[in-house]
């Protein structure tokens, strides 16, 4: 078992004594994206804190059924769709992973081989200049990312954010692999024309 793993199934039987120093650490790590998921999908920061409030009662009510069979923060995640989706059911939301419909220009961007028709600028040439008011570029990657559509915002939080495996990802959002890859990259195309927007 890699090393990783032993420490995970430690943690979780520490969680599953009721461990509060082992809640506290998954607690740090995890809440602030959880809120910031949920937030997509249920559109409203208040209810997103919510929505993670739940997840976590959830999680320490069912970690001792916790198997094993994904990651922690995978299991914790999904138990936050699931409740983000009732929750935006309930409120009359209707939330698509889809990305169906959703206007990114890909087809402009690239040619029939998928590579660039016209290749972006190399951020390499990103100076201090370029960086306005003081913020610095994750200030403004964030703000980025808030802005897009719940599919992509999801999965570039929990892929590229997270560090999640694709199927991870895949499973905690109930899309395909080919869906996840198109919504990343959408998702990357918009954070990319947000941040050459303010340089």
């Amino acid at each position: 078992m890699p090393t990783a793993r032993k420490r995970e199934a430690a943690l979780v039987e520490l969680l599953a004594t009721g461990d509060r120093a082992a809640f506290e650490q998954v607690y740090r790590k995890h809440n602030t994206t959880l809120i910031r998921v949920a937030t997509g999908i249920v559109r409203s920061r208040a209810t997103a804190e919510e929505v993670a409030q739940e997840t976590w009662i959830a999680v320490l009510k069912s970690i001792s059924g916790f198997e094993g069979r994904s990651s922690l923060a995978s299991w914790i995640f999904s138990i936050l769709m699931n409740k983000a989706r009732s929750r935006a059911k309930r409120d009359g939301r209707i939330v698509s992973f889809d990305g169906a419909g959703e206007d990114d220009n890909l087809t402009a961007a690239f040619d029939g081989r998928g590579r660039w028709k016209d290749m972006p600028e190399l951020w390499e040439t990103l100076t201090p200049e370029r960086i306005l008011a003081g913020r610095n570029v994750m200030d403004h990657v964030n703000a980025a990312i808030e802005t897009l559509p719940p599919g992509q915002r999801s999965v570039i939080i929990l892929r590229a954010q997270q560090g999640m495996e694709a199927e991870e990802v895949c499973t905690i959002l109930g899309i395909s692999e080919g869906n996840m890859r198109v919504l990343l990259h959408r998702a990357r195309l918009g954070v990319r024309a947000a941040l050459d927007g303010l340089m």
